[in-house]
């Protein structure tokens, strides 16, 4: 369900963004940042496990990062390719999915990022602590994970409950594009996002789409820090006022 949601989202993804390629750049200069105190500036390969249509990966290769990028979703894939051609930049792209990182790699990197509150799409802790040992096994040693997770201890959940949150609204030469995401509760700890995308020419009638099935496990972050030392990581740390979400950091 949630490559299919991601498939049907690609092409509108950016629009979540007040501004993409400023988001682009701004979020590879904090994790550069992070990179080279937890890591050093010797750290040169990364891999995007979770790359979506390229936030993080087109800024990291900008930066000169050799980066591979992968994600479950074709159509993600397909759009992170157009947007690392128009952005003038190499990066590796794959179909794969995380939680099968080390089987789809030929080969260990120093960095290794999910980020976008990817890993919470894994729906129970045993899900995300193979797809953690999976990453750790994709890095040289003294690597390190970083991802970055919406706090969801910070969150009012209640079970059978709906939660509207409204996006940006973007105006195109031709389009104002509004859109806005409904948190379905299936319980306290379990919701399934619907984006409905709106695109308005300026008539009387109006395209809507809504895109369903994304699914999302509202780990709390203690959790994901001893999920992260079960998998055999030695040193992990949470940063909160470094990106926009709080962000991990996992060493290897």
């Amino acid at each position: 369900m949630t490559e299919s949601f991601y498939n049907a989202l690609a092409p509108y993804y950016k629009f979540i963004y007040p501004d993409w390629d400023d988001s682009i750049k701004r979020q590879a200069a904090a994790l550069d940042s992070v990179i080279r105190e937890f890591v050093g500036e010797e750290a040169q390969t990364v891999l995007d496990v979770a790359c979506g249509i390229g936030t993080q990966s087109i800024g990291m290769a900008q930066l000169g990062y050799q980066v591979t990028a992968s994600d479950l979703s074709k159509g993600a894939i397909e759009q992170a390719r157009k947007e690392a051609e128009r952005h003038g930049v190499r990066i590796a792209f794959q179909t794969a999915d995380m939680r099968q990182a080390r089987k789809a790699q030929k080969k260990q990197f120093d960095i290794v990022i999910a980020c976008d509150n990817s890993v919470p799409h894994l729906l129970t802790n045993a899900e995300i602590l193979g797809a953690f040992k999976q990453i750790r096994a994709c890095l040289k040693p003294g690597g390190a994970c970083i991802i970055t997770v919406r706090d969801y201890a910070q969150l009012e959940r209640k079970a059978h409950s709906k939660e509207l949150y409204p996006r940006p609204v973007h105006t195109t030469a031709d389009l104002q594009i509004v859109i806005f995401d409904v948190w379905d509760f299936s319980d306290a700890d379990h919701y399934e996002i619907t984006t409905y995308l709106i695109e308005d020419a300026g008539g009387a009638d109006v395209e809507v789409k809504a895109v369903r099935g994304g699914r999302y496990y509202c780990v709390e972050i203690p959790v994901l820090e001893r999920l992260f030392r079960e998998a055999g990581f030695r040193e992990v740390r949470t940063l909160r006022d470094r990106f926009f979400q709080p962000l991990l950091v996992a060493v290897s």
